[in-house]
């Protein structure tokens, strides 16, 4: 169910270079959520950003929700500006989030830039569920690095300021390659979510070890229920799926990137 809601900021703060968190008391839609779906923000009371804009729900702590975001846009700028005590009107949850319940005991968290967004969410939920945690973040530098929330994290930055030096696809290759987790009793499951290059490297990768994982889509969104149309997915099968209503997470051997 959607639900929409005119709602409190309670918390907004940097994280990061340029990147900011808010902490926003939604009761309806944080008791509803589920890691891997997003919100709709009406950023303005005015019709300048007329479109709202969706946010990955970073956390939810009690009655509240958090989201993050780098203020690069009009709408994020805006936002980033706004102070405890102020309402914004959002609407939510939106789309189908993370399967939690397949068949696994170890989870492969893999994000890159903002795509860290549904992890810190998707982590709580699977510890609660007794599951590993092994996460790999990659940046473009350290100071754009957000690693709250997280587990067991491996680091790639594109410039070497901080881990690995190279994209976090690369070094999750270099590791799931490893003879030890090779021949590991395990069973994996990969949680993805970044931009679309990474998005590609990564069904690459598990398409030839034929591994288990999911990836959340990054792609423009306008109405945020399917009504416009405007956020295709082609899948393998040639027909086009709504990374707002099917998604936005979908299977890897799902969709064509």
């Amino acid at each position: 169910m959607i639900i929409k809601e005119i709602a409190k900021i309670t918390l907004s703060e940097p994280v990061a270079e340029n990147i900011y968190r808010i902490e926003i008391l939604a009761p309806e839609i944080s008791k509803s959520s589920k890691p891997g779906q997003f919100i709709n923000i009406k950023i303005s009371e005015s019709f300048d950003p007329f479109l709202r804009r969706p946010f990955s729900i970073y956390n939810t702590i009690d009655d509240k929700i958090q989201i993050i975001f780098s203020a690069i846009g009009k709408g994020t700028k805006i936002l980033s500006n706004l102070k405890p005590n102020e309402k914004i009107d959002i609407i939510g949850p939106l789309g189908n989030g993370f399967n939690v319940d397949d068949n696994f005991d170890t989870a492969i968290i893999v994000a890159g830039g903002l795509g860290v967004a549904p992890f810190p969410f998707l982590t709580k939920i699977l510890k609660e569920k007794n599951k590993d945690v092994i996460s790999f973040v990659g940046a473009k530098s350290k100071n754009q690095l957000v690693l709250n929330g997280l587990e067991n994290v491996f680091v790639a930055t594109d410039d070497g300021s901080f881990g690995y030096k190279g994209t976090v696809i690369e070094l999750l290759r270099s590791i799931i390659l490893n003879k030890d987790t090779k021949n590991s009793s395990s069973i994996f499951k990969i949680f993805a979510c970044g931009p679309t290059p990474m998005l590609k490297a990564l069904i690459v990768l598990c398409d030839e070890l034929n591994l288990n994982c999911e990836i959340s889509v990054e792609t423009l969104m306008a109405c945020g229920t399917g009504l416009c149309q405007g956020c295709a997915v082609r899948s393998r099968q040639g027909v086009y799926k709504l990374a707002c209503k099917d998604g936005p997470v979908f299977n890897s051997k799902e969709v064509l990137l």
